[in-house]
């Protein structure tokens, strides 16, 4: 390509960066005109065409990629082996404007197509809740409140003997607890859901990621190789970023509006568990000994699916999980969540500023 045509071209993706960009920074612009217009439309079609189709759509996307990669690498080892003489179309020049125009097409992708709701005013504006610095009193009072509601709901699923629904059952119970969310809070309510059981469960695992949206297809994918009791929460967060709420604590708390309309107990379980071990995790860190105690009084039935999802985190531990753990925790401090990985844990704030204003969990 001759020097004008590439300047021309970097200008425009350069441009077109910049003015993504500088929407993004306007929130009120965000959340009218991205949130609840452009990506309203364009996600309900992107998921119409990916709900068509079986199989992940993303996933095979994301192998192809990786196997492209692999293969580039290899290439260019082989070159290097063999001293092959570098054409001149592959000098260092041409190699960083293949580099700029690929970042700054994947950037504007990941943006249109959903990363601008990252920067929305989000379900807290929504609902009207007042994010405050909580007391120690309120964390532990939130403590005392999922942990009733968690037993309760462990005792009802022993008293029906309840058995968990396959993959499939697991989804159109989620498209049932948004359609009811929907009805209560109607922002909550989305169609198509195009949910899937993730291809890469099993090497989700060792990373220590339970679920993911794949922005590029629409697809939310659920890892169901992990235990039974916690898929219910994990679908139901993945259906919250479908929805276009991209910061994690936002679907966490989506997940719990969603999950705790449910008609199902066993949804109930997961979503307040989840919450539980959450706030007391917050709670661990200023007062253990309080935090032990509430984690004393679940009850044994509850105590043995925390030891099963321990043990089952222990056996799949190795060198991947801190590596993927260290660069998602850059990406979402890059997304409007400078807490990181911890940004999950801030749940809590709006689980409390939700108690404060409805009186209820």
């Amino acid at each position: 390509m001759k020097v004008g045509k590439r300047f021309l071209v970097l200008t425009l993706m350069l441009g077109l960066c910049i003015l993504v960009h500088i929407f993004s920074r306007h929130t009120e612009l965000v959340e009218r005109l991205y949130s609840n217009g452009f990506y309203k439309s364009f996600s309900f079609g992107l998921r119409k065409i990916s709900g068509l189709i079986p199989i992940s759509i993303g996933d095979v996307l994301y192998a192809g990629v990786f196997l492209w990669l692999l293969w580039k690498i290899g290439r260019r080892l082989k070159n290097l082996l063999v001293k092959k003489r570098i054409k001149p179309e592959n000098n260092r020049g041409s190699v960083m404007y293949r580099a700029f125009i690929t970042l700054s097409a994947l950037y504007l992708v990941f943006n249109i197509f959903w990363g601008i709701n990252y920067n929305r005013r989000g379900i807290a504006s929504q609902l009207g809740l007042k994010l405050e610095k909580y007391s120690v009193g309120e964390l532990q009072e939130l403590n005392c409140l999922l942990q009733a509601k968690v037993v309760a709901s462990k005792q009802i699923l022993e008293a029906r003997q309840s058995v968990y629904p396959d993959n499939q059952q697991l989804f159109k119970k989620v498209t049932e607890a948004y359609e009811n969310a929907g009805k209560k809070y109607p922002f909550l309510a989305y169609k198509p859901p195009s949910m899937k059981s993730s291809m890469w469960g099993w090497l989700g695992n060792y990373m220590g990621f339970t679920g993911y949206y794949n922005p590029f297809t629409g697809e939310a994918q659920v890892n169901t190789s992990v235990p039974r009791f916690l898929q219910p929460f994990i679908a139901c967060h993945e259906g919250g970023h479908q929805a276009g709420y991209a910061k994690e604590q936002e679907a966490n708390f989506v997940a719990y509006l969603a999950g705790s309309v449910s008609p199902d107990p066993l949804f109930h379980y997961s979503v307040y568990l989840d919450l539980f071990v959450y706030a007391n995790r917050n709670l661990y860190r200023i007062d253990s000994a309080s935090a032990k105690l509430y984690v004393k009084d679940l009850g044994p039935a509850v105590l043995k699916d925390l030891k099963e999802w321990r043990d089952f985190n222990r056996r799949h531990r190795s060198w991947l999980e801190p590596v993927f753990r260290l660069l998602y925790g850059v990406f979402l401090r890059g997304n409007q969540q400078p807490a990181g990985l911890l940004s999950y844990d801030e749940v809590t704030g709006f689980m409390i500023a939700y108690y404060k204003k409805f009186g209820r969990i």
